[in-house]
């Protein structure tokens, strides 16, 4: 019945008052969730619903919400994923940040589709959840801990032991320091999970939250038509486990040496976007499943096994994980460091602390060529030469623990380069204060327009860059931004789903079609339509789109990208001479924005709020 919640869903938010230990239990309207679906959607209604347009995103105005989607803990693959939303301390807008693991398996099981945290805890503590509601301690004990050593602790207490029915997302010293890029770490018994973009572990911190633990409950999902949902769902294992075929064999590792051909890939703080092949083979994905990976590990629910340990007996270095192509891109191409163990290493210290590995990276990198060009003092110069792995590594204790030039870094390349001289914002490779991903905004088309406006800034997740690298939208704008649009609500929606964006893309399709359309009805009981499936994917992203507009962060002027990407072309290379002029990201903002229903300086047209149904809902500012 359209007018009762499925019962794939549990029905209810939890929301913890931190100061005081209290607690809310929200049911969930079933129109709501036809309009958000789960996830992503929930995440950031309760954002805009809670945050006001004014709050520093390191106050105790801010709130964490953690959400999982409608498909959790059912046959539909690889959908123990869950989303964190808040506003981020390096964007100063709203940020969904995803992971997999056990985590949002057992977040399922309590029966709660979205936790939300308010306010502060008085004294360091950490955060249990159960089905029966919350509970807060304290814990200064933990103070100072590194990520996984953390989750290990707080399960034991909950426990007795490592391993049990308890799940552990924690910070690191990079959130207890409010490093405005510090991530989320979720270690379980098959694989890690990591919250990567956007300062969850600072928001984390800043409500003096050392961990979340979630203990397994006993609700399960039903969907509305078993056989049907399965038949549709099984259908696509074989397309998953071909489409996935090299993710199995070397992770995202394995896209270095492809895009590195294409010359799409950034080095030297993406002065240039190609490397030496020998180079690129040092720290390719072969490479590294020959000399390095010792296993394979998957999340809950998924046959992919896309996650590797790695082991550098020399360092010490034992089962970690395995570094993502986005690490590979921060850590070693844009820092021209080949090391493939320091590489490794540099990625490991960085899930130890607890911080994005891409803000992390880029962020040297710009240093790096800051005092190449004589913009730093001189005694700001250590670690901070191109080709000096070892000085990441250093780089990155430095950060996390605000020391010297890591406390300046802490705050992100942005924040850093208002430091400096003008000149330094030319050396700038991120949008809306966050870090550009490693997928090229002056080689692929679709990047430019996708990048320039996205939500989260510089991030791969809200247009993706998949169907470019078969050629699409690579050098032609053509087209361009509606197919940003389109890939932006894909993303939203997948992420409401909680799917893997990699089985998504290489099993159930890279465009929102009536496979999506089918299992969300067989699963639900209810009737959309493609255009109603894809219309959640759009009224996600506007809603969005409306908080960064309350927050004065979204605009014509904001939508933009940095300076070399303008104004430098690839100087060599397969897409040499590529980039993206002003007048050419222009036109493209006046298609996007016509496409979208907004107004020339970005904003959401009333009748495209009205149409999306968007009018209903209470802002916190209001």
């Amino acid at each position: 019945m359209a007018d009762e919640l499925p019962s794939v869903y549990g029905g209810e938010i939890l929301h913890v008052y931190l100061s005081t230990g209290r607690t809310e239990v929200e049911r969930i309207r079933p129109e709501d969730a036809r309009r958000f679906l789960g996830g992503n959607g929930f995440v950031a209604k309760q954002v805009y619903e809670h945050v006001p347009a004014d709050a520093d995103p390191l106050s105790a105005e801010n709130v964490l919400a953690l959400g999982v989607g409608p498909m959790n803990m059912t046959a539909f693959q690889s959908t123990s994923r869950g989303v964190l939303g808040f506003v981020s301390p390096l964007t100063d807008g709203f940020f969904d940040s995803t992971f997999g693991g056990t985590f949002p398996r057992a977040q399922k099981s309590t029966g709660f589709e979205a936790i939300v945290l308010h306010g502060a805890a008085p004294e360091l503590s950490y955060v249990t959840i159960d089905q029966d509601g919350a509970e807060v301690h304290g814990a200064e004990d933990l103070a100072g801990m590194e990520t996984y050593e953390a989750c290990r602790s707080v399960r034991e207490r909950e426990d007795g032991e490592a391993d049990g029915d308890t799940h552990v997302l924690a910070a690191g010293p990079a959130g207890e320091n409010l490093v405005r890029y510090a991530c989320l770490l979720h270690e379980s018994e098959i694989r890690e999970g990591v919250a990567g973009r956007g300062g969850s572990g600072a928001v984390l911190g800043s409500k003096n939250l050392k961990a979340i633990a979630v203990r397994e409950g006993d609700f399960e999902p039903a969907v509305a038509d078993d056989d049907a949902f399965r038949e549709v769902v099984f259908d696509r294992t074989k397309p998953i486990m071909e489409g996935t075929e090299a993710l199995q064999q070397y992770g995202t590792a394995g896209a270095v040496n492809p895009v590195n051909e294409m010359g799409k890939l950034g080095r030297r703080n993406n002065a240039f976007e190609q490397l030496s092949d020998a180079d690129a083979d040092r720290i390719s994905g072969p490479t590294l499943k020959a000399d390095y990976v010792t296993e394979d590990t998957t999340c809950a629910n998924c046959t992919v096994s896309c996650g590797k340990h790695v082991t550098v007996q020399s360092e010490g270095i034992t089962e970690a994980k395995i570094p993502e192509f986005e690490t590979i891109y921060a850590v070693a191409t844009m820092q021209e460091a080949y090391d493939p163990e320091r590489m490794i290493q540099a990625n490991d210290a960085c899930d130890r602390l607890g911080l994005d590995t891409i803000s992390f990276g880029v962020t040297v990198a710009f240093a790096r060529e800051c005092h190449e060009r004589g913009l730093l003092a001189e005694d700001e110069f250590d670690a901070l030469e191109f080709g000096d792995a070892e000085g990441v590594v250093t780089l990155a204790e430095r950060i996390a623990h605000r020391d010297g030039i890591g406390d300046r870094l802490a705050e992100g390349s942005f924040r850093f380069a208002e430091t400096l001289d003008p000149e330094a914002a030319s050396y700038l490779h991120g949008v809306k204060g966050l870090e550009f991903a490693a997928h090229s905004p002056r080689a692929l088309k679709g990047m430019s327009i996708g990048y320039a406006t996205a939500t989260r800034g510089g991030s791969h997740h809200d247009t993706r860059p998949t169907r470019q690298y078969g050629g699409e939208f690579v050098e032609e704008t053509d087209g361009a931004p509606e197919f940003a649009a389109r890939s932006q609500h894909y993303t939203a929606l997948g992420d409401s789903l909680t799917q893997c964006r990699f089985v998504s893309e290489g099993g159930w399709g890279e465009r929102i079609e009536a496979r999506y359309r089918d299992a969300i009805n067989l699963a639900t009981g209810w009737d959309l339509s493609i255009e109603d499936v894809a219309e959640i994917g759009e009224r996600i992203y506007n809603l969005e789109r409306l908080i960064n507009v309350e927050r004065g962060i979204a605009s014509r002027e904001t939508d933009t990208l940095s300076h070399r990407v303008m104004n430098e072309p690839i100087p060599e290379g397969p897409s040499a001479g590529m980039y993206c002029p002003p007048e050419e990201l222009s036109a493209m903002l006046d298609e996007y924005y016509a496409f979208r229903g907004w107004d020339d300086d970005g904003v959401p047209r009333e009748e495209t709020i009205e149409r999306l149904g968007l009018t209903t809902l209470s802002s916190a500012s209001e």
